[in-house]
């Protein structure tokens, strides 16, 4: 994705944010004619799975200790931790494209 102000770069948002939700949200109209709406809208998916992945990694020793060996309630623990973070990365990244996408400028502090 260009950062904001480079030429072309709310299309390259568009299409990274349109990579966060499910492929039927191409679907919207009112999504593809308002970026800043999609942003909401890939906000609001992304926090879901977020939670959903917290849940799982909480509750998945519980639910299913009894049908899975333990290497697999490791390997989907360590599977649930590193969804988790991908997806609190994505959350921090739809923040920012949705704060440019409404005109607000990062300016770094020393």
């Amino acid at each position: 994705m260009w950062p904001p102000g480079a030429p072309d770069w709310e299309r390259t948002a568009v299409s990274w944010l349109y990579d966060l939700v499910p492929p039927d949200y191409r679907t919207h109209e009112v999504l593809r004619r308002y970026p800043v709406l999609l942003a909401r809208f890939a906000g609001d998916h992304v926090a879901a799975g977020l939670e959903a992945a917290r849940t799982g990694w909480r509750t998945v020793r519980v639910e299913l200790a009894d049908q899975l060996p333990p290497d697999a309630i490791e390997a989907a623990m360590v599977a649930y931790e590193r969804e988790g973070a991908r997806l609190a990365a994505a959350a921090r990244g739809v923040e920012v494209v949705a704060g440019a996408l409404r005109g607000e400028r990062w300016v770094p502090r020393l």
